[in-house]
């Protein structure tokens, strides 16, 4: 494949293909698949927990959709995506992990970070994380963190991190996690720490702000428009970086022709060259919008790779 377009295989919200449970050998499986077929990284999302307010906007109609702000149903499994990424890292060498929506404010910024270093060196600098604070707040309610006070607890979170990944020891001034001369071994692989992904549903003050701040990934949830690669490229550059040193992460988009039935895979690809031109790179793919056989995922990413690159 051109190194201009890279498939990310999406192995979160497949359960259509394991029967609604959560079977986690499979998940590897189809990640030593994709690195087989030619694919550069599998990504994993993350709920801790999930409450009332997963459905409050009624639950998708096509179960192969993705799970969106309040359309799903509360007993959709949620694996720990850092374990379950540890596992596919133990049998890949070349794939990339990406953890994508860490729910950072819901734990202490030093565990995660020691979460994050470590899976980032049994990978050799595999890792990817998108930290967000994410939309529910009966999920912060159960863990007794404050919904309201997310946004600055992230802020707190990527602040800590790149403490962490320099010199010990460490010490932080806070209200929220406040510590003293504490030594951080061993680091990141890399000694400004994993690759951060940022994005959401909308370009908004915080995303872009993190993003110029912190990111090497923008990776919004749709297509942004152009007066927001406008904007991005204009915040960038008032930060003294460059817009185009940041990896593009763009997606596919599958038509579902009813209720049950999966997509097809050739409209769902027909994007990928307009987005290439825009700058995207990097493109995901969910296997179970195209796909109802848990054995046939192998095959469904050589096929992918196959007409990406007749495409591209």
């Amino acid at each position: 494949m051109a190194p201009s377009a890279r498939m990310l295989l999406v192995l979160s919200e497949n359960w259509t293909l394991t029967g609604g449970r959560a079977d986690l050998p499979k998940v590897v499986r189809w990640a030593r698949e994709a690195e087989d077929a030619g694919f550069d990284a599998v990504m994993i999302s993350e709920h801790i927990v999930l409450g009332p307010d997963a459905a409050a906007a009624g639950i998708m109609v096509n179960p192969r959709e993705y799970a969106l702000p309040g359309n799903q149903d509360p007993y959709t499994p949620w694996p720990h995506s850092l374990l379950l990424l540890s596992a596919i890292a133990s049998v890949t060498s070349r794939l990339r992990l990406a953890a994508a929506a860490v729910l950072a404010p819901l734990r202490h910024p030093l565990l995660l970070a020691r979460e994050l270093g470590t899976l980032d060196l049994i990978s050799e600098g595999r890792l990817v994380v998108q930290p967000t604070v994410s939309w529910s707040r009966d999920e912060y309610d159960a863990l007794g963190v404050p919904f309201g006070r997310r946004g600055r607890l992230l802020d707190e979170h990527l602040r800590i991190w790149a403490k962490a990944w320099g010199p010990s020891p460490i010490s932080h001034d806070s209200d929220h996690y406040p510590f003293r001369d504490v030594y951080f071994e061993p680091k990141a692989y890399r000694p400004e720490g994993p690759r951060l992904w940022f994005g959401g549903q909308r370009l908004h003050g915080p995303v872009l702000r993190r993003l110029v701040e912190h990111g090497h990934g923008f990776h919004p949830l749709g297509h942004p428009t152009p007066q927001d690669l406008h904007t991005l490229k204009e915040a960038m550059a008032a930060a003294g970086r460059d817009a185009t040193d940041l990896e593009m992460i763009g997606g596919t988009d599958p038509v579902f022709p009813d209720d049950h039935s999966p997509a097809d895979l050739g409209t769902a690809l027909a994007s990928i060259p307009e987005q290439l031109e825009q700058g995207f790179t990097t493109f995901c793919i969910k296997p179970n919008q195209f796909i109802d056989d848990p054995d046939d995922v192998g095959a469904f990413c050589r096929e992918v790779i196959r007409r990406v690159q007749a495409v591209t």
